[in-house]
């Protein structure tokens, strides 16, 4: 058994524990849920928000943005249908993603940061990928 066998052996007692899976899908959703409180503490405020982005029935929008993060964050926490929390999730990122990062329309030094959180947030969407494969695989009894 080479070395990074043996610290793989060392390391799964640790890492691969219930309450390590349960942080990490609290740190995928940590940003929806307090996206979504903060939202729905402060609609009007939510609302200006979405106008600023030039999105049309900023109120019903609003509204559906706070009940997809609220929403899919908790199908993703309790489990019931996790996978679809996880897509449902994933496609809001991407749609927020392209409305709400525009890079490509700044110059620098704001293009920089925006550019940034544009790739985080492709980070983000992997991972909710990465959630819905593991969670359908498990429901087919399939290896990974």
């Amino acid at each position: 058994m080479n070395l990074l066998d043996r610290l793989a052996g060392t390391i799964e007692p640790l890492v691969a524990t219930r309450p390590v899976y349960v942080i990490a899908l609290l740190g995928l959703c940590a940003a929806y849920i307090q996206g979504g409180l903060t939202k729905l503490l402060d609609f009007s405020a939510a609302v200006a928000e979405t106008q600023s982005f030039g999105l049309p029935f900023a109120a019903a929008t609003t509204a559906a943005t706070i009940v997809t993060e609220l929403a899919g964050s908790a199908l993703i926490l309790t489990g019931i249908y996790r996978w679809l929390g996880a897509l449902w999730l994933a496609g809001f990122t991407l749609f927020a993603t392209f409305v709400a990062n525009r890079f490509w329309e700044m110059e620098p030094p704001q293009r920089f940061m925006v550019e940034n959180s544009f790739f985080e947030h492709l980070g983000l969407i992997g991972g909710f990928l990465l959630i819905a494969w593991l969670d359908l695989r498990k429901r087919d009894g399939a290896s990974i």
